[in-house]
């Protein structure tokens, strides 16, 4: 088996056919398809189930997050790679079998993420050479190897014995945080962390979350950011982290509702307050 591939779904009914027909339709790989859908209230389930009975489907009783749900499988997997994918993406035909080839090109690489692209066309920002708060961290990571700090967690290739190393992903981060968790976990285990150009997928992005508001959101993204400080950064490097965030979102909240009245994009403006509000809210509540 060359490739075990992972989907996680929540109420992503309206997207997961068109993803599993071009996973289906990839060439040259021989592959099996696990899908968990934790526990969407769409019928994605049920759809898959009939639409593509080779899938194997797992149906979680409630929303177990995306790093349980991948952990979940994993032991099931008896691919020579894993692939992480997202419901909210299509692949190319030879996707696969190029992300496979560098692999097997590249020893030394744990874990790579693929080349992202919009449904437009555009290239999708998936690759970062730096950790959130890296700035205040430089000598706590010093010592990693390779250049890539993490990869977009919509579409990743892994070694199997990396993964089992670091012991799958981190089951504290429900949605957000978990691909630089386990990027930077890879990377303190003695891999490197890949990107193939040449292997595309597109992503739509944020599909999961399309019922959730704004402020949600952020909400999510800001504890993720602080989970991974707390539990990769020494506790001042965190802590100091913690109070330059809260200063910048202090500075923009002042700064929106002063030029909120004479802007001519409202909506835009709001939006951007809503974030910096609801960083700062959540940030006092991680001191409490």
């Amino acid at each position: 088996m060359d490739l075990s591939i992972i989907i996680v779904s929540y109420n992503t009914a309206e997207l997961i056919v068109d993803c599993l027909k071009t996973v289906l339709d990839s060439t040259g790989v021989d592959q099996e398809i696990f899908v968990i859908d934790n526990a969407s209230v769409d019928g994605s389930g049920p759809l898959v189930r009939r639409t593509f009975p080779t899938v194997h489907l797992v149906e979680n009783i409630q929303n177990r997050g995306f790093a349980a749900a991948n952990n979940q499988v994993m032991p099931l997997c008896r691919g020579s790679y894993l692939f992480f994918l997202n419901p909210d993406t299509t692949v190319m035909p030879d996707t696969f079998g190029r992300a496979i080839a560098f692999m097997n090109a590249h020893r030394s690489v744990g874990l790579a993420g693929t080349r992202i692209i919009n449904p437009d066309g555009s290239l999708q920002e998936s690759v970062s050479y730096r950790y959130p708060g890296h700035r205040y961290a430089g000598r706590e990571l010093s010592a990693l190897k390779g250049d890539i700090a993490c990869v977009l967690g919509a579409a990743m290739i892994a070694r199997p014995e990396a993964v089992r190393a670091v012991r799958g992903f981190d089951e504290d981060f429900f949605l957000y945080g978990e691909d630089q968790d386990i990027c930077l976990r890879i990377r303190k285990a003695g891999y490197e962390i890949g990107y193939i150009d040449e292997a595309i997928v597109i992503h739509l992005g944020g599909q999961s979350e399309r019922q959730s508001g704004a402020a949600s959101l952020w909400k999510r993204k800001t504890m993720a950011e602080m989970l991974f400080y707390r539990k990769h950064y020494h506790p001042e490097t965190a802590a100091r982290i913690r109070r330059a965030d809260l200063w910048k979102a202090r500075f923009r909240m002042a700064t929106l509702r002063l030029s909120l009245p004479f802007l001519p994009g409202k909506e835009r403006a709001r939006a951007k307050l809503i974030k910096y509000e609801t960083v700062h809210a959540t940030l006092n509540q991680r001191q409490q």
